[in-house]
């Protein structure tokens, strides 16, 4: 949305204002729909120039969860659409989220529906959401799916933030013990190095090792920053693949204890997200190919298109769901029994509530399982240094 500045005459009086429109030609629409006929200057508005331009702020998931609920409540309580984000426009906490949520209202104004306006800026209105609001338009209950979406938004939010809590702890831990690793080998390591080698005897093996080590550490330690980034742009690289991406999801599906987390959490992601569409007016193909689109890892996407092409040539959605060998057995069972009983939405629902139970409950026993082996693992690293230490001063003991 650009904001264009005027000048007209109006009752015989120069009047000058601005005017928010996508081009110079809907900002003469505009004018003329506030009975401003013939204004002799339409321009540009200059934005203000910083040091690094203009301040773009990013719009979050909690900025959008606000804006539906609040949406929700304004259409409920049947005020018109472009009063609403007029309103939620002017008053958003972010500026940039505004003036998308003022841009929508200006296409709403030119004649364009809600769902078209908001396709338009799919940074921050994705598929999903938009099919759920043309659903909520067509069938007349845009308040329901406008409560439906911030609910599904709300819980897929908190199921990220399980995963990301369940990586923090180990991350941290990980990241603890390298610095403590760094910190023997440049200051502490060297000062035994010097006292060994003024003695003139052969060190230990274990001793010998940590001193290598530390050498590498203070002389080659450039070594493993290039490494690291060589390998983070490899990964990223060959992730952007579609073979490489396959792999690797296929990979990360069979790993031995973050694998099981990461299935239960696409198993309720798909849930959820497939429930929502349902229930909400969207025909079960389309649903699915939304499904697909979001579900973030390969091999469940492949599984959700195969069950699409099979479900067009007559099949139900259990069968070839069955067959890709992704979806655990009781979750096929599910959506068969809520398929023939033709609730296959609350069936759905309850699969992803008992799944976020699941996650829970993986969050909490990975915590548990990873916390003792990070110790041992950071002990026995600490440990083994001061040992290999300590052995040279046996051996001159010894020797004495």
């Amino acid at each position: 949305m650009t904001t264009f500045i005027y000048k007209a005459k109006v009752k015989g009086k120069v009047q000058s204002g601005e005017v928010e429109a996508d081009d110079e030609k809907s900002a003469v629409a505009k004018l003329k729909l506030q009975k401003i006929r013939r204004p002799t200057l339409v321009k540009e508005k200059k934005a203000k120039s910083t040091l690094f331009g203009p301040k773009v702020h990013k719009v979050t998931t909690r900025d959008v969860v606000i804006f539906t609920r609040q949406f929700s409540t304004m259409v409920d309580a049947g005020l018109p659409l472009v009063q609403c984000l007029d309103i939620l426009g002017k008053q958003s906490d972010n500026p940039t989220f505004g003036e998308k949520i003022l841009s929508v209202k200006s296409n709403i104004e030119v004649g364009n529906n809600l769902s078209e306006s908001m396709r338009k800026f799919p940074d921050i209105w994705d598929q999903l959401y938009c099919n759920l609001v043309e659903a909520g338009e067509v069938g007349g209950i845009l308040d329901v799916i406008l409560r439906r979406l911030a609910e599904y938004i709300e819980k897929a939010e908190a199921l990220k933030k399980k995963v990301k809590s369940a990586m923090v702890y180990p991350g941290a831990i990980v990241t603890v013990a390298f610095l403590v690793v760094a910190f023997l080998m440049v200051f502490v390591i060297p000062s035994f190095a010097t006292m060994f080698s003024s003695g003139g005897a052969e060190l230990p093996g274990p001793t010998q090792i940590v001193m290598d080590v530390s050498d590498f550490f203070q002389n080659q330690w450039y070594v493993m920053i290039v490494g690291f980034i060589a390998f983070f742009f490899t990964f990223k690289k060959v992730y952007a693949t579609r073979r490489g991406r396959i792999e690797i999801d296929r990979m990360s599906l069979k790993l031995p204890v973050f694998g099981i987390l990461i299935r239960k959490v696409s198993v309720a992601k798909f849930t959820r997200t497939l429930g929502t569409l349902i229930s909400s007016g969207v025909p079960l193909i389309e649903g699915l190919d939304i499904c697909a689109r979001t579900a973030g890892n390969s091999i469940i996407e492949i599984a959700v298109i195969k069950t699409i092409e099979a479900i067009k040539e007559g099949e139900t959605i259990a069968a070839p769901l069955a067959r890709e060998d992704v979806f655990p057995p009781m979750v096929i069972q599910m959506i068969d029994v809520g398929e023939s009983s033709g609730s296959l939405d609350k069936m759905l629902a309850k699969i992803a509530d008992f799944y976020d139970e699941e996650v829970d409950a993986a969050v909490d026993g990975l915590t548990a399982l990873l916390e003792p082996m990070l110790m041992v693992f950071l002990g026995c690293v600490v440990g083994f240094i001061v040992v290999a230490m300590y052995l040279p001063i046996f051996k001159m003991g010894e020797t004495i």
